[in-house]
């Protein structure tokens, strides 16, 4: 059986599943017609599946080029799990010889591949050796110069393929704006209309952006909440140890550190705990992330700003992939806007423009009183509704207040007092201060001092952080703040500033999503068989069953090997491995 229906058989007896999800079919369709193709789909949307489900049905190997080793294990190890034929070409694989005799006697579906190697000709030349069915080039927005991640050896992966005219191009990303998808494309030698684009929507993941005041305690709250794994983005190496420490003392919790500056071994132990635990929280710098493929992680938090829309979506991304709820919350600062509009001088000034133009970007989302869902689709050219009802704007929906005459008020005392003052000694010119820093500057005796009444007071810091955010106000090395962008259009009355004024937090509200059971026995026993079986296959748990298989199993309590293989996500290969011990384990409940 062939084609389109072949597909669906194949899909049932590899990987379980009765049917496509989203966009699957349409690419998988494109691929056994031998169509290249550019799939930008959400992460988590099975991207994986559109290249597996041609390579174990088309006669030939399918070459994935891949970002990192440890994603291309991950994979390699769900793969394989569902009985698909695949290796690793990586130099930290050992048997690479063993490899290289499988794929030339075509007992491989899958190679896996880094970029760094595909570009090399001894590659090109190995590959001739065997037939090929596809090239899938995984983190495709990497090929262009344009995505937030540029790698160049992406960009070198066009002549390898066009060696080998007759095998059809795969690219996938779930992060690629319009200018980034046109790069990609023209780069890898896929036609205009080889665009599959499913959206960007994570309908399950909860979006929050809070200004950071107390981020241990902030952190802890969420934690406390969030009882699942989760990965904490932090700025800088001091800053991901500490909080790790702070945390794990804090909740009581195993909670890990990860960025490039830990000892390679340390780093990889951490890494490997992470994927493996049903718990653990990661306390990281953006280094962690891409090479993780693991399902379950229920929150991603960002204590400071990304780099941009697309960082942050694709950092996000890495929340509930199995379609779980999950939330994403960023806490900010106005000084981590700051230090990035500082950080734009250092950047190539071909770049600059896109660059300011990405960070204004990000200010807008942090600062909406819109659906916070809405602004990031918008940003990738959707038109979503106008509220999504699961974000913070959307359930608890701030207030908008027009200061633009108290931002008049600040920013004349910003040029007053000379451009190199912080907050602080601001707040206490304007509110009239009897401040002994204050008097020696002579500051009481400007027009500006004491001009702000206390009702107006309280909205000095956040109107502060708005301003940063936007680029109106901007800070020196040493914190001071001096005037940009917008502000002189303000001064003059020509432009206006309103700003968000978040609700009062209400305290109670768990965060704690998940659609798994409480108080089960039987739900529980399962996860547990879970967890010994992949202690015995040394692989993480998910890589044998989802969550949601297991819930499957303990709401329908199947009693034979036919019935268990009827539920979603048990393949062939997985029901004979696994259908007797769970049958069993079902049976004593």
């Amino acid at each position: 059986m062939s084609g389109i229906a072949g597909a669906y058989q194949s899909l049932k007896d590899v990987f379980g599943f009765d049917g496509f999800r989203g966009r699957q079919e349409d690419v998988v369709t494109r691929i056994l017609a031998g169509a290249s193709t550019l799939a930008v789909m959400p992460t988590g949307a099975g991207k994986s599946l559109t290249y597996q489900l041609p390579a174990v049905m088309l006669p030939g190997t399918c070459v994935v080029i891949s970002p990192l080793i440890a994603l291309m294990h991950d994979q390699l190890r769900s793969a394989r799990a569902n009985g698909i034929r695949a290796a690793t070409l990586t130099s930290a694989d050992a048997d690479w010889r063993e490899t290289q005799d499988a794929f030339r006697a075509g007992e491989l579906d899958l190679l896996y591949v880094a970029p760094e190697r595909a570009s090399q000709p001894a590659f090109r030349e190995f590959l001739s050796s065997a037939p090929l069915c596809l090239f899938a080039i995984d983190e495709a927005h990497c090929v262009s110069e344009w995505g937030h991640d540029f790698r160049p050896d992406y960009r070198m992966l066009r002549g390898l393929m066009d060696a080998f005219p007759q095998v059809p191009r795969l690219a996938l990303t779930a992060t690629a704006d319009r200018q980034t998808r046109a790069d990609v494309m023209a780069q890898l030698g896929i036609a205009e209309d080889g665009l599959v684009l499913a959206g960007f929507d994570r309908p399950n993941i909860r979006y929050a952006i809070r200004h950071r005041d107390n981020p241990v305690r902030q952190l802890t709250n969420l934690m406390e909440s969030e009882p699942g794994p989760g990965i904490v983005y932090a700025q800088t190496r001091r800053k991901v140890e500490d909080l790790a420490d702070k945390l794990a003392a804090a909740t009581g919790r195993a909670v890990r550190p990860y960025h490039a500056g830990l000892d390679a071994e340390v780093r990889a132990a951490n890494q490997s705990a992470f994927v493996a635990s049903e718990d653990m929280v990661i306390v990281a710098t953006v280094a962690f992330g891409m090479g993780i493929d693991k399902p379950d992680v229920r929150f991603v938090a960002h204590v400071g700003v990304p780099k941009s829309i697309e960082g942050y979506y694709q950092e996000t991304g890495r929340a509930g992939r199995d379609g779980d709820p999950s939330q994403a919350v960023m806490f900010w600062g106005a000084g981590d806007f700051a230090t990035a509009r500082q950080r734009l001088a250092e950047v190539d000034e071909t770049r600059r423009a896109a660059e300011r133009t990405r960070l204004d970007a990000l200010a807008g989302l942090v600062e909406t009183a819109e659906c916070r869902r809405a602004v990031l689709l918008r940003h990738f050219g959707e038109h979503p509704p106008a509220s999504c009802g699961n974000c913070d704007n959307c359930l608890e929906q701030p207030d908008v207040t027009d200061a633009t005459e108290l931002a008049r008020k600040l920013l004349s005392a910003v040029y007053r007092t000379g451009q190199s003052f912080g907050m602080g000694h601001l707040q206490k010119v304007l509110t009239g201060s009897e401040d002994e820093r204050v008097r020696q500057r002579g500051h009481d005796r400007l027009s500006v001092f004491g001009i702000v009444e206390p009702a107006e007071a309280v909205m000095l810091q956040p109107l502060s952080r708005a301003l940063q955010a936007r680029g109106d106000l901007v800070a020196n090395e040493h914190g001071g703040l001096a005037l940009g962008g917008s502000a002189r259009a303000i001064l003059k009355g020509e432009s206006a500033v309103q700003i968000v004024v978040p609700p009062k937090r209400r305290r109670g509200r768990r965060g704690d999503m998940t659609p798994n059971p409480v108080g089960d026995p039987l739900f529980e026993a399962l996860r547990a068989l879970r967890k010994e079986l992949a202690e015995d296959a040394q692989v993480p748990p998910y890589v044998i069953f989802h969550d949601s298989t297991l819930r499957e199993m303990a709401a329908a309590r199947p009693a034979t090997l036919d019935q268990l293989g009827r539920l979603p996500g048990i393949g062939a290969k997985k029901l004979e491995a696994y259908g007797d011990r769970f049958l069993r384990a079902i049976e004593r409940h």
